[in-house]
């Protein structure tokens, strides 16, 4: 178990330092010429777009062959992607399209592997392992994008493109080295009896089974685009407030903080305290603490308590995945977190065209008090999900 903890590990960790540094990277030389917000927000939506028509598709690849290979197969994507932006600006032809393209493949590969790594560890370890491994692996998620986010902000000022996508191709081909390297059983039988077209279309069958049980999981998914709500309304409302630029770097550390510090102690939480209850508790806390948010508005309390959110958001969405490794049947885990992951995306997408509309009629304080309000509710209806839903362990 060692040996496999270690190596995947290390996968995971090349995959950070790439992802995060590279996709940092992409916007920012495409915005280093005029007139380019427009194109870079478009290219954002496209992703975004893709990802969501797409997920269906991945989720079920991922039921249907080795989730050791697509893993390696998602960092070998990257690294020869990156390594193309390499020769493209190495031999000094530099288009913004090109830079686009990259952001789309690495989006989409990103996504696909996400999906697939929460099914790889379901697969490849035991149940008395996933609360330990889940420790370790989200100190060293929370560790990479700290390192990357840290290290990326410095290095955007002095490296170009063609340092960044080096990086990129290193890392990501050390990942895959290190997925190759990771022991691996697989347990998915008998996938290519039946068609792609079958298994794609059983995905609403396997949602109608428990209802309840998938509702409760879809509103605990909410707490993340929350997350990434409030990434767009802090930098927006502190700008309009001339809050200044050392605050809102130190709220961008606090949430990883706050991810990081529950990693330390979440294989703890997660053998004391019953998942469903975990989820339901740290929805409620982040709902007060964005209403205390929106209530005071001062940009040091706003930090101090995007550190407990960063806990109880990593803390919420880490116990659901734990629920997900013990009551899900292996063969249909990628669909599981397929449709959950349309529900997510789909959140995330409106809760974008509300800032925009709390930015334009000048409101933009009430975002903290609108996405409390709404994981209140969430919080609420999962309260009430919680004693209906009878699930069966896989």
């Amino acid at each position: 178990m060692k040996n496999k903890i270690i190596t995947y590990l290390f996968a995971r960790f090349f995959d950070g330092i790439s992802s995060g540094m590279f996709m940092m990277a992409l916007p920012w030389v495409m915005l280093q010429q005029d007139n380019m917000g427009f194109f870079v927000a478009i290219t954002a939506l496209v992703c975004t777009t893709i990802s969501f028509v797409f997920t269906p598709f991945f989720a079920t690849w991922i039921d249907r062959y080795s989730r050791k290979k697509i893993l390696i197969l998602m960092q070998i994507i990257q690294s020869i992607t990156a390594l193309l932006i390499f020769i493209a600006y190495y031999n000094q032809y530099e288009s913004h399209w090109l830079l686009a393209v990259a952001q789309l493949i690495f989006w989409t590969t990103n996504d696909m592997a996400w999906c697939c790594n929460n099914a790889f560890t379901q697969e490849n370890f035991k149940r008395d392992e996933y609360a330990k491994l889940a420790s370790y692996e989200e100190i060293v998620m929370q560790s990479t994008t700290l390192t990357a986010s840290a290290l990326g902000i410095i290095l955007l000022e002095n490296w170009s493109m063609v340092a960044f996508s080096t990086l990129a191709a290193m890392a990501s081909f050390l990942s895959a080295c290190c997925y190759i390297m990771t022991p691996y059983q697989r347990k998915l039988v008998n996938t290519l009896k039946q068609s792609f077209l079958s298994q794609l279309t059983q995905s609403k069958k396997i949602f109608a089974k428990q209802i309840h049980f998938y509702c409760f999981l879809a509103l605990s998914c909410l707490s993340y685009p929350v997350l990434t709500f409030m990434a767009k309304l802090v930098p927006i409302y502190f700008s309009e407030q001339n809050v200044d630029g050392a605050l809102f770097a130190t709220w961008n550390m606090s949430y990883g903080l706050g991810a990081l510090l529950s990693g330390l102690v979440i294989a703890r939480l997660l053998v004391r305290f019953d998942n469903e209850n975990a989820m339901i508790f740290s929805m409620f806390t982040m709902a007060a603490l964005l209403i205390i948010m929106g209530s005071y508005l001062s940009p040091t309390l706003i930090i101090g308590l995007t550190l407990i959110i960063g806990f109880f958001n990593s803390y919420n969405r880490i116990a659901r995945t734990n629920k997900l490794h013990h009551v899900i049947a292996i063969n249909e885990r990628g669909r599981v977190d397929g449709g959950l992951k349309l529900f997510s995306t789909m959140a995330q997408s409106i809760s974008y065209v509300v800032i925009a509309l709390l930015s334009y009629a000048q409101l933009t304080e009430l975002g903290f008090v609108l996405a409390g309000i709404v994981l209140l509710i969430a919080a609420t209806v999962m309260l009430q999900f919680r004693s209906r839903f009878a699930y069966q362990l896989a």
